[in-house]
């Protein structure tokens, strides 16, 4: 299952308490105190790994606590700290304070650390007490309490692509041609439950991230369907592929299936309509298939129109293409319907 969204209870460790101690050596009649340091607690770090790809590790994982450092020993010796954690995240999340909303972090940059939780620090051995009118100070101090926080991780895919459509338009079929993600495809609604990334590789420097969410249906923005709860993949996509029917099947029109994902967009978040684009016109296999495409280039004359059948792996080539050339920013501003 893709995890993206989950609530946290974080707790630093506990920093060790100081000890009272006495140097008893042979010979040494006036040894004085030696009492050591308790160890300081574990830390909380949160890190973006772009080898993670989703908040999967922490679906079952809600209380985390970092480890406790050790009281101090004798001769001065200071107890073992806590032992750190850092928690790796897939780039894209944001960290909110899960009672206010409030936005803690937001992980864009890849490898980016951040602490969460500071550990508590050790308490003081008797040895710091120690004047020159107080010889034998019999007092200590308590480690004090880690940092502890409450937190929401949710998780918007960084992706070069998104991939949107209505359920049944292809997208699963079109995600396995141009890359190597082998999606579950069938003929029912919503055969994507949740988003899917891969990538489309044109050498070894060069790669191109692809995320297919889950279809849309009119309505979403009323919570029908699956709503708009993976839209926010897409939000940080720098380029968007409509995926289209352009057989008319199940009754469908071709044309307002386009007008209601765009509708869609526009109701949770008109920025989406902004992104360039290029609409892969699927099922070009079936029939009513050129009667639909022939509408649908004279209605968005202005679109960047692909006829594809990705049954058939016909006319990918030129879409993976123009995919790279819409990612690099070098597509004419016609995209704009």
């Amino acid at each position: 299952m893709f995890t993206d969204k989950v609530k946290l209870s974080l707790s630093a460790g506990r920093g060790g308490n100081g000890v009272i101690a006495w140097r008893r050596e042979k010979y040494i009649p006036k040894g004085g105190p030696c009492g050591g340091d308790g160890g300081k607690g574990g830390s909380i770090y949160l890190e973006a790994d772009p080898q993670v790809v989703s908040l999967e590790n922490y679906r079952n994982r809600s209380i985390i606590k970092a480890q406790n450092g050790q009281p101090g020993g004798h001769n001065l010796c200071t107890g073992k700290s806590g032992q750190d954690i850092v928690l790796k995240i897939p780039p894209g999340t944001l960290v909110k304070n899960s009672k206010t909303g409030e936005i803690i972090f937001d992980f864009v940059e890849k490898e980016r650390k951040e602490l969460l939780c500071k550990g508590g620090k050790g308490g003081k051995g008797n040895n710091h007490f120690k004047t020159s009118t107080h010889q034998a100070p019999y007092v200590c101090t308590e480690g004090t309490d880690g940092e502890s926080t409450e937190i929401e991780l949710e998780l918007k895919l960084i992706a070069d692509v998104g991939l949107l459509g209505i359920p049944n338009a292809g997208k699963s079929s079109l995600m396995n041609c141009m890359t190597h993600l082998e999606v579950k495809i069938g003929a029912y609604p919503f055969t994507t439950l949740f988003p899917n990334l891969s990538y489309i590789h044109f050498s070894e420097d060069e790669r191109i991230l692809v995320a297919d969410i889950p279809g849309i249906i009119e309505g979403a923005h009323e919570d029908r369907g699956l709503g708009f709860e993976f839209l926010r993949h897409i939000e940080r996509s720098a380029a968007l592929i409509y995926v289209i029917d352009i057989s008319g099947s199940e009754a469908r029109d071709p044309l307002e299936d386009f007008r209601v994902l765009q509708s869609e967009l526009k109701a949770y978040n008109p920025f989406l309509l902004e992104k360039p684009f290029l609409v892969a016109l699927n099922k070009t296999d079936l029939e009513q298939a050129a009667f639909h495409l022939s509408r649908f280039q004279e209605t968005f004359p202005l679109a960047s129109l692909f006829p594809i059948s990705a049954l058939n792996r016909q006319g990918i080539e030129p879409l993976v293409h123009a995919i790279r050339s819409l990612v690099k920013g070098q597509f004419p501003q016609r995209l704009k319907v």
